[in-house]
């Protein structure tokens, strides 16, 4: 007879259980989300899943109206219980944080920006001050290389497909569009179509090839049917960029790489207007890899302050 309430505990998602204690402090779905710093969707999103996993409505909405069930009111009250044990942990492990050491080396994909990312990492610095970090960017085919030998705590990257060693939790999503620059002759044209891009030479990543982490843009030109070449390439973002600037060729780059130079008049955005693909950039680790104390807590942390899976691709938008 106690196996369902075990086995619920088991499965019961605790993240969903906080985001369900702002929206009932809130009393409204927007003003929760704002609060989290997620989108309106993801805060539905995550009450839905918790009444499924609960089995039961917490909440009655009729136009402007909110109010808890009798379920809900319960829930919430054992949220708040289990919020306040966890707040109490702050000054239990405060000497523990000023006390620890160690190193953790994170291999990173470029042009990664991630403003939950950005925060966590100032967050663990002023928590765990005398913890080094070890920053090193390279490709994200040789992130997944020296997680397989683990040579570093954690790596950031793209990880097209499931890897048997490797876990993998998305940090950001992020779109890539095609853009030209200044000399190239597409530049300023605002009458292109698909189309207009036919034959135009291309600009590439290296792992922009079949089973490569970003072959959803080769497969979206060979859909289309381009026949142009690919007339320069770099493993580099930054070089990738560099030379799509310089009028080699069009080519796929990040929205959010592109956004200054677009504003400065140096690229020019071309078809489509929804973009070729997106492609989510993960946190990897060697799941057979043994941590130290200082890594374990950073991992640990980094997981936690991850958007849910519906409110990552937001993040870029």
């Amino acid at each position: 007879m106690t196996a369902g309430p075990r086995l619920l505990s088991d499965r019961l998602d605790w993240n969903l259980l906080r985001t369900y204690l702002v929206i009932a402090q809130e009393s409204s779905i927007s003003r929760a989300a704002a609060r989290l710093h997620i989108t309106q969707s993801a805060v539905s999103q995550a009450l839905k899943r918790l009444e499924e996993q609960l089995q039961c409505t917490l909440i009655l909405r009729q136009g402007t109206r909110f109010a808890l069930t009798a379920s809900g009111d319960e829930i919430y009250r054992i949220a708040s219980d289990i919020y306040g044990h966890v707040s109490r942990l702050g000054g239990a492990l405060q000497q523990r944080s000023q006390d620890m050491l160690g190193k953790v080396r994170i291999l990173c994909a470029t042009g990664l920006e991630a403003a939950h990312y950005d925060a966590y990492l100032a967050h663990f610095h002023q928590q765990y001050p005398r913890v080094e970090l070890e920053v090193e960017v390279m490709r994200s085919a040789d992130i997944i290389s020296g997680l397989l030998q683990k040579t570093a705590s954690l790596g950031l990257g793209l990880c097209r497909l499931p890897h048997a060693r490797l876990e993998r939790r998305c940090l950001i999503t992020q779109r890539y569009a095609f853009y030209c620059g200044r000399s190239h002759p597409l530049f300023g044209r605002r009458d292109l179509t698909l189309e207009s891009l036919q034959g135009q030479d291309f600009v590439s990543f290296i792992s922009d090839q079949i089973g490569g982490n970003l072959s959803p843009l080769t497969i979206f030109r060979d859909q289309q049917g381009y026949t142009g070449k690919v007339i320069a390439a770099s493993s580099s973002l930054e070089e990738v960029r560099r030379l799509v600037r310089a009028g080699y060729g069009i080519g796929s780059l990040p929205e959010h790489v592109a956004a200054r130079d677009v504003a400065q008049g140096e690229l020019w955005r071309l078809p489509p207007a929804a973009g070729i693909a997106d492609l989510d950039l993960y946190l990897l680790w060697n799941r057979e890899q043994k941590l130290s104390t200082a890594e374990s807590v950073f991992l640990e942390g980094l997981q936690h302050c991850l958007p849910p899976p519906d409110a990552a691709s937001s993040q870029t938008r």
